[in-house]
């Protein structure tokens, strides 16, 4: 069993930059990799960006060039660096973590205002 824990959502002016955490904890466990989803109010959710075992990012097209995704293999964390946030970009996120199966965390919210 994985869980994870999430923090840095808050409120941002547009143009703004948030930073997002994402730490896995749990019995001994293997990931093959680690991402970010968001869902807006009466959307569904939607992939934001994706780090693989490897180390091969992804990203949904409406972030690139903006959103950056990293992680820290000892502490079994990823994060997500916004910039340039738009107030598109309000939604609750969401942490994905593949181990087995997909593990999601509570989510954090992040509004942009305008």
């Amino acid at each position: 069993q994985v869980q994870l824990v999430e923090s840095g959502g808050g409120l941002v002016q547009a143009g703004g930059s948030l930073r997002l955490s994402c730490a896995a904890s749990g019995s001994a466990f293997s990931i093959n990799g680690m991402g970010w989803y968001r869902q807006a109010p009466g959307k569904q959710r939607e992939f934001v960006a994706r780090i693989i075992r490897t180390g091969s990012t992804y990203y949904a097209d409406s972030v690139k060039g903006r959103f950056t995704i990293s992680r820290d293999i000892g502490k079994n964390s990823v994060y997500l660096q916004m910039n340039s946030l738009k107030p598109e970009d309000t939604a609750v996120y969401y942490c994905n973590v593949q181990s087995g199966r997909d593990y999601w965390g509570q989510g954090t919210q992040v509004t942009v205002s305008s």
